[in-house]
């Protein structure tokens, strides 16, 4: 069970001092069969007037910050260190309901997820819908794996990820015509494509873990990132990432589901000034194993 420290700083920079309204946090990361936070700490300066936690309507922990200091700088520093037992790729047996599609919900759980599986985003010409179709076979019925899956890696190899400066995350059909977008584009697309063949799935927003790429020397790395989680009858809430191609909890710490992705923001909140004061924004994201963070201190003691 590897340890993992993930470290988030998140710099606002103003021309001058400006006031703050009602800030919303979403960094500390999901605790479950496959995650459990050992340890986390969130700093703020200019230090909130009052600061609160609370856990949202899908259980996610979320930290309000309400601000009576001006200032020309905003800046949140999350560290988080969590034991991470990744959950491999599942596999269906035909003797589980959901292995061919289409299954049924249970009727006890079918009002629970019934928000995860009614469309959120228009579709006139039912393009979302004929593009969902495509990973069907032919012939009654498909293994659900195989759509699934299908889907994930379809994503993955056809469409171009782009980074966008615009706020917020496009329209899937936005996403479906121009073949791009960002990882909560694909994963909005991939949720809303499932919700029209019946099956429940809804977002999450969280962080991936690079475990080859080189930081100050070391392993590490990581971004935020998005992805989906699908529920199937006896197998629960299961991940993909049509990013990445990644089926299971590889790579991902999960730290927020959500309906809608806008439900789920790692840091959201107003200056209260002129527009012209913003100056910028800086994020540093860096996920590193435990054992590689001492080797690291113990070097830069040295």
């Amino acid at each position: 069970m590897p340890l993992l420290t993930i470290h988030h700083k998140t710099e606002y920079r103003y021309v001058r001092p400006v006031a703050f309204g009602e800030h919303r946090i979403m960094l500390r990361p999901r605790d479950g069969h496959d995650l459990r936070v050992l340890a986390s700490r969130l700093e703020i300066a200019p230090q909130p007037m009052r600061l609160r936690w609370i856990h949202d309507v899908f259980g996610n922990s979320v930290a309000i910050a309400v601000f009576d200091e001006r200032s020309d700088t905003l800046t949140f520093t999350s560290s988080v260190t969590v034991e991470h037992n990744p959950v491999e790729e599942f596999a269906l047996t035909p003797d589980d309901p959901a292995y061919f599609y289409p299954f049924l919900y249970d009727s006890e759980e079918f009002p629970d997820l019934q928000h995860f599986i009614v469309p959120q985003y228009s579709d006139p010409n039912g393009e979302l819908a004929a593009w969902a179709r495509k990973f069907l076979d032919d012939e009654a019925p498909t293994p659900t794996f195989k759509i699934l899956s299908g889907m994930t890696h379809g994503i993955r190899e056809t469409f171009s990820y782009r980074k966008r400066h615009e706020q917020g995350t496009q329209h899937p059909l936005d996403t479906l015509q121009t073949g791009s977008g960002t990882c909560r584009d694909y994963a909005l697309l991939m949720i809303e494509a499932l919700r029209r063949l019946g099956i429940a799935a809804r977002f999450v927003s969280g962080y991936l873990f690079l475990a080859g790429d080189r930081v100050n020397g070391y392993l590490g790395g990581g971004s935020t990132h998005a992805w989906v989680q699908v529920y199937l009858p006896s197998a629960g809430w299961i991940e993909f990432d049509p990013t990445n191609g990644i089926v299971g909890s590889r790579d991902l710490i999960r730290v927020a589901v959500a309906r809608d992705p806008r439900q789920a923001i790692p840091l959201h909140g107003v200056y209260l000034g002129a527009a012209d004061a913003f100056r910028g924004m800086e994020v540093n994201i860096n996920v590193v194993s435990v054992d590689q963070e001492v080797a690291m201190a113990a070097v830069a003691e040295a």
